[in-house]
């Protein structure tokens, strides 16, 4: 039946000319993993034969800088293609064209070169459910000229059924990588994951439901009923066949190099997928991403508030594994010395304190190591650390503090006081999850009896409309205040948690409009260093979730999905916090003797890249 199925799916798909030729590849063409002078490139034929890729710096490839071809045998099989030799802070178009004609173009920025400032603007997003798409929430990221997009985990739900793959749960390598396939696919007159990644390149890394849900790769085959019969069940999870083939599928499927830990000792990443990144883009950022998922021991008991608390210190427990943490530490710290003002840690799951509901699965289930993270960064003075994470499904931006263990204390009491970071996180919202956070928590509260019937009443007759009045006025409002009664509640030693936002946080911040938990739509978040302050401003984009929901369902007839469009619902400025900053009059000094040098550089930042970072890039 299986094998019917996905043969179904791949002939039902195809795009045809009227002639019976195809007229672009089916899941169109990526970019990722850029570096200075590296990129990766992504394309899945139509036709069996000779797919070819070209790289050029102009769009209608007057030159053409590189050409490769592979020899396909399979059309259902992506491929990807390494270039070297790239020069940084460049803009590259590429095309793959198979044997039968059908092309795709994409395009990418290679990164600054450390000493260079030319300024950054990336996207964030995560929780893409097959089975409520297409996906107008992320329409708008071609427009905004990103230097790359990263996608936190969850690219497929592979343990819920979908229109074109209607498994409860995947396991094999062809149904891991027909849910992939099925994300590609144009339908209600959008394929805005094609034109997302045709438009930038690419960083990512995995959350659970690559594989299924709430998984941790080092626990045992035979703890978790789900993977019953994918390996010995004394091995571990990550060396289940179950795993590997999720893993293999989103390899397969993302424009990432395919890398394994080797020679490591550690037997938890011996041979298993590497998907660590670090990445410099110039003197403004570095970027390291996390495998949150493949290393990380079995979830704690959190079924009651105090169980949480109390087993989440466990000085033993691992999110990321020994190897990974030592590699995160050492670049981390090697960003900070080597002058990159930023430094974004994608995480798939959130860093920050939301609570004790529901923490098992976040790093807060995992608190030692969390403490030993932050720890780290506060005693190393490791400036302008942000955390990024998805998984949660919605918006949410607080700064970070961390505990101390008293073994000596009874009780809760077990815990010091909070500890201020050099830090914050910012949480991004889902492409598209039936279940919100915003939602979830109301639910969440009514049913913990947090919340009286009245409250809920209250909250379901509010609008969905962020905005910076403090007032209960909207359900973003209701639901922040929900949580940041919980946030001064636990833990309850009189070391409460910082409510949502950066009120606590040492750097200079504003929230210029909406509210710091935007918790009831669809979107991403984008980030923007400027070039000159170094001023971070983050910015949420979103369409309610409501409007998304009736549009597919056909609720409201006068919305269409391909008319919906996200809007910035909002926008957060954070100062950086630097060494030493000239004074005014040695910036103007500046200025004088490197204007030329200055407009060089601009110019050639914006005649690569077609006028400019907030011009919309047009493919063929």
């Amino acid at each position: 039946m299986r094998a019917g199925l996905l043969l179904g799916f791949a002939l039902a798909f195809t795009p045809m000319h009227a002639s019976g030729q195809a007229a672009v590849l089916l899941n169109g063409v990526a970019s990722g993993d850029v570096s200075q002078s590296n990129a990766t490139l992504w394309a899945r034929a139509n036709t069996p034969g000779t797919l070819s890729f070209d790289v050029s710096t102009t769009s209608d490839f007057g030159h053409t800088l590189f050409s490769f071809s592979q020899i396909i045998a399979d059309a259902g099989t992506p491929t990807h293609q390494y270039v070297s030799g790239l020069a940084a802070g460049t803009r590259y178009f590429y095309r793959a064209t198979d044997a039968g004609g059908d092309s795709s173009f994409g395009t990418f920025v290679t990164p600054d070169a450390p000493g260079a400032s030319g300024g950054l603007r990336f996207g964030v997003s995560g929780d893409a459910r097959g089975d409520f798409a297409p996906f107008p929430a992320i329409a708008n990221v071609p427009a905004r000229n990103l230097d790359f997009f990263l996608h936190l985990g969850d690219s497929i739900y592979a343990d819920a059924p979908s229109p074109l793959v209607p498994l409860s749960q995947a396991s094999s390598l062809a149904e891991f990588q027909a849910k992939h396939a099925e994300q590609l696919l144009a339908r209600s007159g959008l394929n805005t994951w094609v034109d997302l990644r045709q438009s930038t390149a690419l960083f990512a890394t995995i959350d659970d439901h690559e594989v299924t849900n709430d998984f941790a790769g080092a626990a045992l085959i035979g703890s978790n009923p789900r993977f019953a019969g994918t390996g010995a069940p004394s091995d571990l999870i990550s060396n289940s066949s179950l795993y590997r083939n999720g893993l293999q599928a989103f390899q397969d499927y993302m424009p990432i190099e395919e890398r394994t830990y080797a020679g490591t000792g550690d037997p938890r990443f011996e041979g298993r997928p590497d998907l660590y990144r670090v990445q410099r883009f110039g003197d403004d950022a570095a970027l390291i991403v996390l495998d949150t998922r493949s290393f990380r021991d079995p979830q704690i008991d959190a079924s009651t508030p105090a169980a949480a608390l109390a087993n989440s210190f466990a000085p033993d427990r691992t999110m990321l594994g020994r190897t990974q943490l030592d590699r995160f530490k050492a670049d981390l710290l090697a960003a900070q010395a080597a002058g990159a003002v930023w430094k974004f840690v994608a995480v798939s799951v959130p860093i920050q304190n939301l609570g004790p509901f529901d923490s098992a699965d976040r790093y807060e289930g995992y608190a030692a190591e969390r403490a030993e993270i932050l720890g780290f960064i506060k005693s190393q003075n490791i400036r302008n650390v942000v955390f990024v994470a998805a998984d949660v499904h919605g918006s949410a931006i607080n700064n970070l503090t961390y505990q101390l263990v008293n073994a000596s204390a009874p009780g809760t009491s077990f815990l010091g006081p909070q500890i201020p970071v050099d830090s914050f996180e910012v949480a991004t919202g889902s492409v598209v999850h039936p279940d919100p956070l915003g939602a979830r928590i109301a639910r969440i509260a009514a049913g913990a009896g947090l919340i009286t019937g009245a409250q809920l009443a209250l909250y379901n007759s509010l609008p969905i409309a962020p905005d910076r009045n403090s007032t209960i006025n909207d359900k973003d409002d209701f639901v922040q205040a929900v949580i940041n009664g919980q946030l001064a509640t636990f833990p309850t030693n009189g070391n409460p948690y910082s409510p949502l936002g950066l009120g606590d946080f040492a750097q200079a911040s504003q929230l210029l409009t909406g509210d710091w938990l935007i918790g009831h739509s669809y979107g991403w978040t984008e980030f923007e260093i400027d070039a000159l302050s170094r001023d971070l401003l983050i910015t949420t984009w979103g369409i309610p979730y409501t409007d998304v929901l009736g549009a597919l369902n056909g609720a409201d007839p006068s919305t269409s999905l391909a008319g919906l469009s996200p809007r910035a619902l909002g926008t957060v400025r954070v100062a950086a916090s630097v060494a030493a900053v000239p004074e005014p009059a040695t910036w103007a000094m500046m200025l004088v003797g490197f204007g030329a040098v200055g407009w060089q550089v601009r110019r050639r930042r914006s005649t690569v890249q077609s006028a400019g970072r907030s011009t919309p890039i047009q493919l063929g």
